[in-house]
Protein backbone atom coordinates (compact mmCIF):
# COMPACT_ATOMS: atom_id res chain seq x y z
CA UNK A 1 0.00 0.00 0.00
CA UNK A 2 1.37 4.03 -0.80
CA UNK A 3 0.91 4.44 3.14
CA UNK A 4 3.42 1.61 4.14
CA UNK A 5 5.57 2.69 1.34
CA UNK A 6 5.89 5.93 2.31
CA UNK A 7 5.57 5.49 6.01
CA UNK A 8 9.43 6.49 6.79
CA UNK A 9 9.32 9.62 4.72
CA UNK A 10 9.45 13.44 5.97
CA UNK A 11 7.79 16.27 5.18
CA UNK A 12 8.16 20.17 6.00
CA UNK A 13 4.68 22.34 6.09
CA UNK A 14 5.38 25.59 6.54
CA UNK A 15 3.00 28.05 8.26
CA UNK A 16 1.69 24.31 9.62
CA UNK A 17 -0.28 25.96 12.54
CA UNK A 18 -3.31 26.99 10.98
CA UNK A 19 -5.75 26.72 8.23
CA UNK A 20 -4.52 24.82 5.07
CA UNK A 21 -1.29 24.09 6.41
CA UNK A 22 -2.95 22.74 9.85
CA UNK A 23 -4.78 20.33 7.47
CA UNK A 24 -1.53 18.92 5.67
CA UNK A 25 0.36 18.35 8.70
CA UNK A 26 -2.45 16.17 10.21
CA UNK A 27 -3.08 14.43 6.91
CA UNK A 28 0.62 13.61 6.82
CA UNK A 29 0.79 12.35 10.48
CA UNK A 30 -2.35 10.13 9.77
CA UNK A 31 -0.73 8.63 6.43
CA UNK A 32 2.45 7.50 8.36
CA UNK A 33 4.36 10.44 7.65
CA UNK A 34 6.96 12.57 9.53
CA UNK A 35 6.64 16.05 9.74
CA UNK A 36 8.40 19.36 10.49
CA UNK A 37 5.75 22.10 10.97
CA UNK A 38 6.93 25.63 10.78
CA UNK A 39 5.38 28.76 11.95
CA UNK A 40 7.22 32.31 11.88
CA UNK A 41 5.35 34.35 14.77
CA UNK A 42 3.07 31.70 17.03
CA UNK A 43 5.22 28.25 18.59
CA UNK A 44 1.81 27.70 20.51
CA UNK A 45 -0.69 27.04 17.29
CA UNK A 46 1.86 24.03 16.03
CA UNK A 47 2.87 23.01 19.14
CA UNK A 48 -0.98 22.52 19.42
CA UNK A 49 -0.82 20.60 16.28
CA UNK A 50 1.63 18.57 17.27
CA UNK A 51 -0.33 17.24 20.18
CA UNK A 52 -3.04 16.97 18.09
CA UNK A 53 -1.64 14.64 16.00
CA UNK A 54 0.43 12.85 19.00
CA UNK A 55 -3.29 12.39 20.06
CA UNK A 56 -4.52 10.66 16.85
CA UNK A 57 -1.68 8.65 15.92
CA UNK A 58 -0.30 7.40 19.49
CA UNK A 59 2.92 8.59 19.23
CA UNK A 60 5.02 11.89 18.21
CA UNK A 61 4.79 12.10 14.60
CA UNK A 62 5.19 16.52 14.09
CA UNK A 63 8.25 18.24 15.31
CA UNK A 64 7.19 21.85 15.67
CA UNK A 65 9.38 24.55 15.14
CA UNK A 66 9.33 28.80 15.29
CA UNK A 67 11.22 29.39 12.20
CA UNK A 68 10.71 32.79 9.48
CA UNK A 69 10.42 31.60 5.96
CA UNK A 70 12.12 35.17 5.19
CA UNK A 71 15.05 34.47 7.38
CA UNK A 72 17.97 32.19 5.81
CA UNK A 73 19.23 30.70 8.87
CA UNK A 74 15.47 29.73 10.20
CA UNK A 75 14.84 28.19 6.47
CA UNK A 76 18.51 26.46 6.80
CA UNK A 77 17.14 25.38 10.35
CA UNK A 78 13.99 23.51 9.50
CA UNK A 79 15.91 21.24 6.97
CA UNK A 80 18.30 20.75 9.62
CA UNK A 81 15.73 19.59 12.37
CA UNK A 82 14.53 17.35 9.67
CA UNK A 83 17.51 15.60 8.94
CA UNK A 84 18.71 15.46 12.63
CA UNK A 85 15.45 14.23 14.09
CA UNK A 86 14.57 11.76 11.26
CA UNK A 87 17.44 11.09 8.96
CA UNK A 88 15.92 12.18 5.49
CA UNK A 89 13.78 15.06 4.13
CA UNK A 90 11.47 13.96 1.03
CA UNK A 91 8.74 16.71 0.76
CA UNK A 92 8.46 20.54 1.27
CA UNK A 93 4.99 22.22 1.21
CA UNK A 94 5.44 25.55 0.48
CA UNK A 95 2.47 27.35 2.79
CA UNK A 96 3.39 30.12 4.72
CA UNK A 97 2.08 33.01 3.33
CA UNK A 98 0.63 36.63 4.68
CA UNK A 99 -2.81 37.86 2.75
CA UNK A 100 -4.39 41.10 2.44
CA UNK A 101 -5.51 41.23 5.48
CA UNK A 102 -1.89 43.21 6.14
CA UNK A 103 -3.35 45.67 3.59
CA UNK A 104 -6.65 46.37 4.91
CA UNK A 105 -9.18 44.28 7.31
CA UNK A 106 -11.47 45.70 4.52
CA UNK A 107 -10.01 44.54 1.52
CA UNK A 108 -13.34 42.26 -0.17
CA UNK A 109 -15.20 45.94 0.49
CA UNK A 110 -13.21 48.31 -0.05
CA UNK A 111 -10.22 48.02 -2.55
CA UNK A 112 -7.19 49.50 -1.86
CA UNK A 113 -5.32 50.76 -5.00
CA UNK A 114 -1.75 49.97 -5.43
CA UNK A 115 -0.27 52.93 -4.42
CA UNK A 116 -1.71 53.13 -1.48
CA UNK A 117 0.24 50.26 0.11
CA UNK A 118 2.63 50.94 1.76
CA UNK A 119 6.31 50.30 0.82
CA UNK A 120 7.04 48.72 4.24
CA UNK A 121 3.39 46.00 3.97
CA UNK A 122 4.31 45.63 -0.03
CA UNK A 123 8.15 44.10 0.98
CA UNK A 124 6.05 41.94 3.97
CA UNK A 125 3.99 40.24 2.03
CA UNK A 126 6.69 39.81 -0.72
CA UNK A 127 9.35 38.23 1.21
CA UNK A 128 6.91 35.92 2.93
CA UNK A 129 5.04 34.70 -0.06
CA UNK A 130 7.91 34.79 -2.75
CA UNK A 131 11.29 35.17 -1.16
CA UNK A 132 10.38 32.44 1.90
CA UNK A 133 9.39 29.64 -0.45
CA UNK A 134 12.48 30.55 -2.82
CA UNK A 135 14.37 30.63 0.37
CA UNK A 136 12.99 27.13 1.75
CA UNK A 137 13.72 25.59 -1.81
CA UNK A 138 16.97 26.62 -1.81
CA UNK A 139 17.56 24.81 1.53
CA UNK A 140 15.64 21.46 0.47
CA UNK A 141 16.46 20.68 -3.00
CA UNK A 142 20.47 20.02 -2.72
CA UNK A 143 19.14 17.36 0.03
CA UNK A 144 16.14 16.11 -2.25
CA UNK A 145 18.66 15.80 -5.39
CA UNK A 146 21.20 13.82 -3.41
CA UNK A 147 18.58 11.52 -2.38
CA UNK A 148 17.54 11.34 -6.05
CA UNK A 149 13.67 11.88 -4.39
CA UNK A 150 11.71 14.80 -3.27
CA UNK A 151 8.33 16.82 -3.83
CA UNK A 152 8.38 20.56 -3.85
CA UNK A 153 4.93 21.58 -3.25
CA UNK A 154 4.02 25.45 -3.59
CA UNK A 155 0.65 26.12 -2.66
CA UNK A 156 -1.11 29.00 -4.84
CA UNK A 157 -4.12 30.42 -5.83
CA UNK A 158 -6.87 31.55 -8.57
CA UNK A 159 -5.30 33.14 -11.05
CA UNK A 160 -8.84 35.51 -10.83
CA UNK A 161 -7.76 36.73 -7.54
CA UNK A 162 -3.84 37.47 -9.03
CA UNK A 163 -5.78 39.77 -11.21
CA UNK A 164 -8.71 41.04 -8.68
CA UNK A 165 -8.55 45.46 -8.46
CA UNK A 166 -7.18 46.32 -5.09
CA UNK A 167 -5.24 42.84 -4.31
CA UNK A 168 -1.82 43.84 -4.72
CA UNK A 169 1.05 42.67 -3.44
CA UNK A 170 -1.17 39.49 -2.92
CA UNK A 171 -1.77 38.46 -6.46
CA UNK A 172 1.48 39.41 -8.02
CA UNK A 173 3.16 37.55 -4.66
CA UNK A 174 1.22 34.05 -6.02
CA UNK A 175 1.75 34.96 -9.64
CA UNK A 176 5.71 35.48 -8.54
CA UNK A 177 5.02 32.08 -7.07
CA UNK A 178 3.64 30.07 -10.16
CA UNK A 179 6.80 31.28 -12.10
CA UNK A 180 8.95 29.99 -9.37
CA UNK A 181 7.19 26.36 -9.81
CA UNK A 182 7.83 26.23 -13.14
CA UNK A 183 11.03 27.29 -13.59
CA UNK A 184 12.31 25.05 -10.44
CA UNK A 185 10.80 22.31 -12.14
CA UNK A 186 12.71 22.54 -15.01
CA UNK A 187 15.72 23.55 -12.87
CA UNK A 188 14.96 19.85 -11.47
CA UNK A 189 14.52 17.77 -14.37
CA UNK A 190 16.14 14.85 -14.48
CA UNK A 191 16.65 14.58 -10.45
CA UNK A 192 14.10 13.13 -9.31
CA UNK A 193 12.80 16.00 -7.65
CA UNK A 194 9.32 17.09 -8.61
CA UNK A 195 7.64 20.99 -8.27
CA UNK A 196 4.05 21.45 -8.83
CA UNK A 197 1.97 23.81 -7.49
CA UNK A 198 -1.51 23.32 -5.55
CA UNK A 199 -4.39 25.50 -4.66
CA UNK A 200 -8.12 24.81 -2.78
CA UNK A 201 -9.78 26.52 -5.89
CA UNK A 202 -12.13 28.82 -4.08
CA UNK A 203 -11.80 30.77 -1.07
CA UNK A 204 -11.44 28.70 2.01
CA UNK A 205 -11.54 28.83 5.97
CA UNK A 206 -8.31 30.45 7.09
CA UNK A 207 -6.55 32.71 8.83
CA UNK A 208 -6.65 35.24 5.44
CA UNK A 209 -10.38 35.83 6.38
CA UNK A 210 -11.27 39.12 7.33
CA UNK A 211 -12.90 39.79 10.69
CA UNK A 212 -15.98 41.09 10.36
CA UNK A 213 -17.44 38.01 7.46
CA UNK A 214 -20.57 36.86 8.57
CA UNK A 215 -21.31 33.32 10.08
CA UNK A 216 -23.65 32.75 6.33
CA UNK A 217 -20.54 33.73 4.06
CA UNK A 218 -18.01 31.63 6.47
CA UNK A 219 -20.65 28.44 5.91
CA UNK A 220 -19.92 28.73 2.08
CA UNK A 221 -16.20 28.89 2.28
CA UNK A 222 -13.89 25.65 1.79
CA UNK A 223 -12.52 23.07 3.93
CA UNK A 224 -9.02 23.00 4.47
CA UNK A 225 -9.21 19.27 4.46
CA UNK A 226 -9.99 19.59 0.45
CA UNK A 227 -5.86 19.69 -0.01
CA UNK A 228 -5.71 16.65 1.40
CA UNK A 229 -6.29 13.82 -1.37
CA UNK A 230 -4.23 15.82 -4.09
CA UNK A 231 -1.52 16.68 -1.76
CA UNK A 232 -1.16 12.84 -0.92
CA UNK A 233 -1.20 11.86 -4.59
CA UNK A 234 1.29 14.28 -5.54
CA UNK A 235 3.99 13.63 -2.82
CA UNK A 236 3.81 9.87 -3.87
CA UNK A 237 5.59 7.43 -6.11
CA UNK A 238 3.00 7.35 -8.62
CA UNK A 239 3.50 10.93 -8.92
CA UNK A 240 7.30 10.64 -9.66
CA UNK A 241 6.75 11.59 -13.90
CA UNK A 242 4.62 14.90 -12.48
CA UNK A 243 6.02 17.85 -12.52
CA UNK A 244 5.51 21.43 -13.60
CA UNK A 245 1.85 21.50 -13.01
CA UNK A 246 -0.85 23.39 -11.57
CA UNK A 247 -3.27 21.32 -9.60
CA UNK A 248 -7.11 22.49 -8.22
CA UNK A 249 -8.41 20.48 -5.34
CA UNK A 250 -11.82 21.72 -6.13
CA UNK A 251 -11.39 19.63 -9.83
CA UNK A 252 -10.08 16.97 -7.52
CA UNK A 253 -12.95 13.90 -8.06
CA UNK A 254 -14.55 12.96 -5.12
CA UNK A 255 -12.76 9.76 -4.24
CA UNK A 256 -10.60 10.24 -7.07
CA UNK A 257 -7.00 8.35 -6.97
CA UNK A 258 -4.14 8.15 -9.27
CA UNK A 259 -3.18 9.57 -12.34
CA UNK A 260 -6.89 10.14 -13.81
CA UNK A 261 -8.00 11.92 -10.62
CA UNK A 262 -4.58 14.08 -11.12
CA UNK A 263 -5.39 14.81 -14.48
CA UNK A 264 -8.65 15.66 -14.42
CA UNK A 265 -7.35 18.66 -11.88
CA UNK A 266 -4.67 20.17 -13.70
CA UNK A 267 -5.58 23.31 -14.62
CA UNK A 268 -3.74 24.85 -17.98
CA UNK A 269 -5.23 28.25 -17.80
CA UNK A 270 -1.82 30.69 -18.33
CA UNK A 271 0.61 28.14 -18.24
CA UNK A 272 2.92 26.87 -20.97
Amino acid sequence: MERNRHAGRVAIVTGGGRGLGRAMVIAFARAGYRVVATAGRERAEVEAVAQETREICGEARVVPILADVTKEADCDLAVETALSRFGRLDILVNNAGRGMKYVSQAFLREPTRFWDVSPETWRTVIDTNVNGPFLMARSAAPVMVKAGWGRIVNVSMNHETMRRRGFSPYGPSKAALESETIIWSQDLAGTGVTVNALLPGGATLTGMIPDGVTQEARSALLDPEIMVPPLLWLVSSDADAFTGKRLVATRWPTGGRGRAAADAAIDQAGWP
